[in-house]
């Protein structure tokens, strides 16, 4: 038995709401994740049934519970150097770029990779200070507060090369022992914003040597990714590329890219030069 009643029309509305609020396409085959999920918020507010939580949320479009159900319904699998072949390209992208050099991680979770990025940039400069920096977003408020923190278990750097986590990172003391903190000079590199990639307004503007987009596409529909990738082009360099995950194909939802290599996708020309390339039939 259930703790709370979650019908059939519940998980309908909900999969509704998270559409209209994040974008988020949730599989019929999520029906047990989000009630596990959402069952904390009931716990949390003293709410009692679904249909109460739900009426509430829609009767108060500006309730703080809104950033809780969107937190809840979020996932945030992540680690550093996560598809290290993206890192490389990275490396070598930069080093022939125009200084200062930004990038934007659009999905950055709990930090692992907008910091991967900067690592990838100290390194290609061979400085902690390099000129360059990271605008790393993300819609899950409770990921950015960690991100921000810099602060993770030691066993998160078990796939490092050690001498690049002496580099990087600053081992746990006393109460801290067992866990790892950002250097400084590392932690000053990237910024961290909460962003919503279905809102109208983005608190960023660039223009982006790179965009790392990894992993969340797959959660929106193909109209949703058309729109985004649409939104990306004019922030992006002429020579700007655009890293994605490596389920993730770009190429049928926007005219705006073309396939460099695996997961990394460039401008198309047309775009770079500031000419729109015609919509596909579909509309997007």
């Amino acid at each position: 038995m259930k703790e709370f009643d979650f019908t059939p029309r519940d998980f309908e509305r909900v999969r509704s709401l998270i559409h209209r609020r994040a974008g988020i396409a949730l599989a019929e085959s999520k029906q047990e994740m989000v009630y596990s999920r959402l069952a904390r918020r009931l716990r949390a507010t003293g709410i009692r049934s679904f249909q109460s939580y739900l009426d509430g949320l829609e009767s108060h479009p500006d309730s703080e519970e809104w950033e809780s159900f969107t937190n809840a319904l979020t996932t945030n699998l992540t680690s550093f150097f996560r598809e290290a072949h993206h890192f490389p390209i990275l490396h070598d992208h930069v080093r022939g770029a125009k200084e200062p050099v930004l990038i934007w991680c659009a999905a950055s979770s709990t930090g692992e990779e907008p910091y991967s990025i900067a690592m990838t940039l100290c390194e290609a400069f061979n400085t902690m200070t390099p000129p360059a920096h990271v605008i790393a977003t993300d819609i899950d408020t409770n990921v950015l507060a960690t991100a921000s923190a810099g602060m993770y278990s030691i066993d998160r750097l078990e796939k490092m090369p050690p001498e690049q986590a002496r580099r990087f990172f600053l081992k746990g003391k006393g109460q801290h022992e067992g866990m790892v903190k950002v250097r400084p000079e590392l932690r000053q590199l990237v910024t961290f914003k909460q962003l919503n990639l279905l809102s109208d307004q983005w608190p960023v503007t660039g223009p982006f040597d790179a965009i790392f987009c990894r992993n969340v596409m797959i959660y929106f529909d193909k109209p949703t990714q058309g729109k985004i990738l649409t939104r990306f082009a004019p922030l992006m360099k002429p020579d700007a590329l655009l890293f994605a995950g490596h389920s993730e194909n770009f190429l049928y939802v926007s005219d705006a890219f073309r396939l460099r290599g695996k997961t990394v996708y460039e401008l198309d020309p047309r775009h770079a030069s500031g000419q729109r390339a015609p919509a596909r039939k579909n509309g997007m």
